[in-house]
């Protein structure tokens, strides 16, 4: 399978953009978890062979756009993924959730049809299986407690995702030393 690799620029670091022939997005990974991209597209295509390319212009133009503030704008982006059949149920559903709304761990495996509690946990591993970040928003799915929990690409970045999307509050600041110490 010939796949296309373009790097663009986000606030929150190099990003990797994988996409077929037709422009659908296939995975979308921060630079500095290179690993886990090339090892997810052999776990999921098998032999694949990655071109360099210049992005996709509507691809990276819906991905500024978000990033500028306008949270719709991945809405339009196609994407394709392999994975098990639960991987790519749970997949879609974090498609389904709104920017600028979270929702926890079992309430989407509820949303899926499962009756079990323990199916979060289940839940939870596809979720963290996600190979396309911030187009299909893992990062919304907190814990019932209303903790963060994990994020494969960085608590820090679930964080700030969730802030720019104001689905979260803004952490307050640790005051510094200095000023403790009025000076």
């Amino acid at each position: 399978m010939k796949l296309f690799l373009s790097q663009l620029d986000s606030p929150l670091g190099a990003m990797l953009l994988v996409t077929d022939a037709q422009h659908v997005v296939r995975a979308l990974d921060f630079a500095d978890h290179e690993a886990r991209l090339h090892r997810g597209l052999r776990e999921h295509y098998g032999e694949v062979e990655l071109a360099q390319a210049p992005a996709p212009a509507e691809i990276a133009d819906a991905l500024a756009r978000y990033f500028d503030g306008d949270l719709e704008a991945l809405n339009v982006l196609r994407t394709a993924t392999a994975g098990s059949e639960l991987q790519r149920r749970v997949w879609a559903a974090l498609r389904r959730i709104p920017a600028g709304t979270t929702t926890t761990y079992g309430k989407l495996a509820k949303e899926l049809g499962f009756d079990d509690p323990r199916a979060a946990i289940a839940i939870g591993a596809a979720n963290g299986a996600n190979p396309i970040g911030v187009i299909v928003p893992c990062h919304r799915v907190i814990a019932s407690d209303g903790g963060l929990k994990g994020y494969a690409w960085g608590l820090h970045r679930k964080r700030w995702l969730l802030e720019h999307e104001k689905a979260i509050a803004p952490k307050e600041e640790e005051p510094q030393t200095a000023m403790l110490l009025g000076f």
